[in-house]
């Protein structure tokens, strides 16, 4: 793929090893403010509502306030644990304040990144939030790595909404033609690139069933076979 100059990476689910970073900041935050509950109980509900979450705050259905309270609402209610509004409201701030201080990164994404560096440009483009991503990047010693980095808050819109990638694009001073948009989800990073013409390589870490006229890795060394 030598007409390849700009690399688009996600971030979270990609790099960054979200679900373990998240489950260590969990067990952080319910010992701080003495919540006894099964962590693992909780983490098994959470892990889908917040999906179910995410995904409606990409479709700009709920606010990043509905988000950061109402995940963690409805895995109480379902578990049945009595949380009040006050703690709810106090381990959403935590969450965040100590979610980017676990920086779990997939396996041979430093080597993978060191292997990309001298050739092409890198790029993050993520629907995170603006104050936990800056501080995942430096803390996980991945900042130095990326040109631009494009968040939806910036941005005012979140993948796949094709303006957030042409928005990025047009930041990194970037043709379609020359650009790959590498992520794990399906919707937001492979669907929504392809639909303003970027050529895409779908980290499919769970190995599910994908067109072979998608290029997709199950680890990320396997990038190297493209780029």
């Amino acid at each position: 793929m030598k007409h390849i100059n700009h690399i688009f990476f996600d971030l979270d689910h990609t790099l960054w090893d979200f679900e373990t970073n998240s489950d260590i900041a969990f067990d952080t935050i319910f010992k701080k403010h003495n919540v006894k509950i099964d962590l693992e109980k909780f983490l098994n509900y959470y892990r889908g509502i917040n999906q179910k979450y995410w995904k409606l705050y990409r479709e700009e259905k709920i606010t990043k306030e509905d988000l950061r309270v109402g995940r963690l609402k409805d895995t109480f209610e379902i578990i049945k644990f009595d949380a009040t509004s006050s703690l709810i409201d106090n381990l959403s701030v935590d969450y965040i304040e100590y979610l980017p201080n676990n920086n779990q990164l997939f396996e041979g994404t430093h080597e993978l990144l060191d292997y990309l560096k001298p050739n092409y440009q890198m790029h993050i483009i993520t629907n995170g939030f603006n104050e936990v991503q800056s501080k995942k990047l430096k803390n996980s010693k991945l900042d130095h790595y990326f040109s631009q980095i494009i968040t939806s808050e910036n941005a005012g819109v979140k993948k796949p909404n094709p303006y957030i990638f042409n928005y990025a694009l047009n930041k990194a001073n970037a043709l379609t033609s020359e650009s790959i948009m590498i992520g794990d989800n399906w919707e937001a990073d492979i669907m929504g690139a392809k639909n303003v013409g970027l050529d895409v390589i779908f980290c499919n870490f769970n190995k599910e069933l994908v067109s072979e006229s998608i290029k997709s890795v199950s680890i990320l060394s396997e990038i190297k076979k493209y780029l």
